[in-house]
């Protein structure tokens, strides 16, 4: 019983938890609210791109999940196959096939979190807090594999060099304007991870005390 407590920290003695009950349930909360979203995440678009063109002045939208991509995706590549860009299906393809397991992973080890009491529980959730970040830049990482290698054969080829295209915000290249934003499943990652930023936060607050008490 000793090991264990050394490695997933001190229990909370049965006259604490009675005398601070809301101390300890706020981190529980928060990682298991941040767990929840993370899991609702999945079933939502993480990313949209609305592209104009002068013969679609009401744009063409793709809208990126974590594992497909829907919208006016062929319609698109119609439009980049001129450029040389390669079809936007041919994108992360090892990162759509984990996907749903990752995030899935990624909220498990934010509820183990909630039964380890020492520094271990921000080893646990910091995949969760950082994933915002890696999908957003693993996309940028994509957007501009697919800018800088134009295929040269390319019927506007000559017009259009390679590029970068932004992962957020408005980007032009030719007579093409994309607009880029977070989707809702991504919108909910960015929350599970301020939550758990959070919870970590109020993690350490109730359980340090105990771990030095431990330690002592």
């Amino acid at each position: 019983m000793a090991n264990i407590e050394k490695l997933i920290g001190p229990r909370v003695p049965p006259e604490e938890l009675r005398a601070h009950r809301g101390r300890y349930l706020i981190p529980t909360a928060l990682f298991l609210l941040a767990a929840l979203l993370l899991l609702i995440s999945v079933f939502l678009p993480y990313w949209q791109m609305t592209l104009y063109a002068p013969q679609y002045p009401k744009g063409l939208t793709v809208q990126a999940y974590l594992n497909h991509l829907e919208g006016d995706v062929s319609e698109i590549d119609g439009l980049n196959h001129y450029i040389g860009m390669r079809p936007l299906n041919e994108a992360a393809t090892f990162e759509k096939s984990i996907s749903i397991i990752g995030v899935a992973v990624l909220a498990l080890l934010v509820l183990a979190a909630v039964f380890v009491h020492n520094r271990w529980a921000a080893l646990l959730a910091l995949p969760a807090l950082l994933f915002p970040v890696i999908f957003l830049a693993d996309l940028q990482y994509w957007l501009a594999n697919f800018g800088q290698n134009l295929d040269p054969t390319a019927p506007l080829s000559s017009s259009v060099k390679p590029f970068v295209p932004k992962v957020l915000g408005v980007g032009v290249v030719a007579q093409f304007k994309t607009i880029a934003r977070p989707g809702p499943g991504l919108w909910l990652a960015i929350a599970a991870s301020a939550l758990v930023l959070v919870g970590l936060y109020f993690h350490r607050r109730a359980y340090k005390p105990l771990v030095d008490a431990q330690k002592g």
